[in-house]
């Protein structure tokens, strides 16, 4: 096995000198450390990272912990997010450890504690409950933490997030603004922020225009395909003009439901879909959705956790961004 004295001999240069072009721990000019990194390639000498981790208390490694549940949709959402917080990171040299949560409060906290044994420079968690979780309690690494997607109440930290009030009220808003006023809601479990948010969007926009908030217009329940079929029916059958549903998996069994029973779109009824994915693009006609920026959440998320770790003491920041409403042919 190759040593650092074999780099330190081909180098023609101390082993001191060798460690710190490794570990960066001292200035080495430039043409030594070519003649270092010349050496190590040639011998394809592989520094013991573990090793350099315990001694810089710094392991350029990211972890991220985000709810990814068997065949749901939402998958691709949150895997946006990853893709954007590993194309910053690659631009500053650091790695990222993937962890789910699988929704399960029990779940995230073993990862949590998992990561706090861990030698991870920094932490992105997506929490599973924004209400009740103790993420006080259960944070106790020594790392910065920032929270995407959802607002943990009472918790004082960096996060980013999407504003869905907005996002729903202005997807209600255009089916009114088309004449739609017997609106049907659809969402996943209450009690999430992103859903509850959704909600209260849904409410304004009605209040807004003078029209009753019916609670028979609004269904809610485990974000599958099968309930998104379900409800689509029940609403459906009381009468609603226009279907605004407010997560992609109960869209999907939605939309299921109204082609199978030839209901046709937007003519019989309006449909207004969440988050954007090819197979939206290709239905006949094709769906109008609210569009969230999902990698946007991750580049940021990022950015904000790679100052903390270099030392930034600025205040908290709570980055909102914003939705897009894409306007195709379902309304």
């Amino acid at each position: 096995m190759v040593s650092i004295k074999d780099v330190a001999k081909k180098a023609q240069v101390s082993t001191a000198t060798v460690s710190h072009v490794i570990n960066e721990t001292r200035f080495v000019a430039d043409e030594t450390k070519q003649k270092v990194y010349l050496a190590m390639k040639d011998l394809n000498y592989q520094p013991n990272r573990i090793a350099r981790s315990l001694r810089s208390r710094k392991s350029n490694t990211i972890g991220l912990l985000v709810p990814l549940v068997a065949e749901d949709t939402s998958n691709f959402f949150f895997m946006s997010i990853a893709n954007g917080i590993e194309k910053v990171l690659k631009e500053n040299g650091y790695n990222l450890i993937l962890s789910n949560s699988d929704e399960d409060e029990g779940t995230e906290k073993d990862q949590i504690r998992v990561f706090n044994t861990q030698l991870i420079d920094g932490l992105i968690i997506a929490p599973v409950n924004g209400k009740d979780s103790a993420y006080k309690q259960e944070l106790t690494g020594d790392y910065p933490v920032v929270y995407i997607d959802r607002h943990p109440s009472g918790i004082e930290g960096d996060m980013v997030l999407v504003d869905n009030l907005r996002g729903s009220y202005e997807a209600v808003a255009a089916l009114l603004n088309k004449g739609y006023e017997r609106i049907g809601f659809i969402t996943g479990t209450l009690g999430i922020t992103t859903s509850d948010e959704r909600l209260n969007g849904y409410k304004q926009a009605l209040e807004e225009k003078g029209l009753p908030v019916r609670n028979e217009f609004i269904k809610e329940g485990p974000a599958t395909f099968e309930l998104g079929y379900q409800l689509a029916k029940e609403l459906h059958e009381a009468g609603v003009t226009a279907l605004f549903i407010a997560n992609n998996v109960m869209t999907m069994g939605a939309v299921s439901y109204l082609k199978e029973h030839q209901v046709q779109i937007p003519e019989e009824i309006g449909i207004i879909g969440y988050d954007d994915y090819d197979w939206m693009k290709i239905t006949s006609p094709p769906l109008s959705v609210v569009r969230q920026p999902a990698f946007e959440i991750g580049k940021v998320a990022v950015e904000q956790l790679l100052k903390r770790i270099n030392g930034s003491q600025e205040k908290y920041t709570e980055v909102m961004l914003d939705s897009e409403l894409v306007q195709r042919g379902s309304f």
